[in-house]
């Protein structure tokens, strides 16, 4: 018998335990930065130094920081389903804790590239895209073609070109999972949509979210006691 397919849909309140804060989070990191300048094609092209500064700080942080319960549970899943976790985050923590099959929508924090690549003339080719674990990158760092690096990281502005990729995923999937994300960030907000109709869609996230569907359950936990709840209600409907 084939194994069900689950897709996983996560956002910032997955690491947030973690200690990784969004910029909707007042303290830390965010507020140090006007969000426009240093997460925008614009701001990068205004101030690429600012910009490069920005992340060093964040790949700092993401350096220090450990998958918590609930990137654990996730990654679990892989022992009785076939499991797509795509994410709008761009740490790498569900990566270090054991899931296997991950699509970044956003990028990836330890991963830059020269500021010319991954765009339509290259068809969005990920060949010339260098892991840097943690180190910081700053200006007159170049690539080996001698053009500036930048972050691997999907600015306000440009083109999310995973899009089509975790829409296909959606469209093949037996359940959606959607953890620590409020569904108001474009396109991104939009993938559950695409499931199909008979299936189940939950949603762990302990604020209200926007979105009005009958196939939705609403588990209103942050994402590791969530998780704990999804888990039992897996195990109790034999899914």
């Amino acid at each position: 018998m084939a194994r069900k397919h689950i897709v996983v849909l996560t956002g910032a309140g997955v690491s947030a335990e973690s200690g990784i804060s969004t910029f909707r989070d007042s303290g830390g990191l965010w507020d140090k930065y006007d969000v426009n300048e240093v997460c925008s094609i614009e701001g990068w092209e205004r101030n690429p130094s600012l910009v490069l500064e920005f992340y060093n700080a964040r790949r700092a942080q993401l350096r220090d920081a450990r998958p918590n319960p609930a990137h654990y549970a996730i990654a679990s899943l892989e022992s009785s389903y076939d499991v797509d976790v795509i994410t709008q985050n761009v740490d790498n923590l569900h990566e270090r804790a054991g899931s296997t099959r991950i699509l970044h929508l956003h990028g990836e924090l330890t991963k830059v590239r020269p500021e010319d690549s991954y765009c339509d003339r290259d068809s969005f080719s990920t060949e010339n895209v260098i892991d840097v674990g943690y180190e910081p990158v700053r200006l007159g760092d170049k690539s080996p073609g001698g053009i500036q690096l930048r972050p691997h990281i999907v600015f306000f502005g440009e083109a999310v070109p995973n899009i089509v990729k975790a829409i296909d995923l959606v469209e093949s999937a037996d359940l959606i999972l959607i953890v620590g994300t409020s569904l108001q960030v474009y396109p991104a907000a939009g993938l559950y949509r695409y499931a199909r109709p008979d299936i189940p869609i939950f949603i762990i996230d302990p604020k209200e979210v926007p979105v009005h569907d009958g196939r939705i359950t609403h588990i209103t936990e942050v994402a590791t006691k969530g998780m704990e709840t999804f888990s039992k209600i897996l195990e109790e409907k034999k899914f």
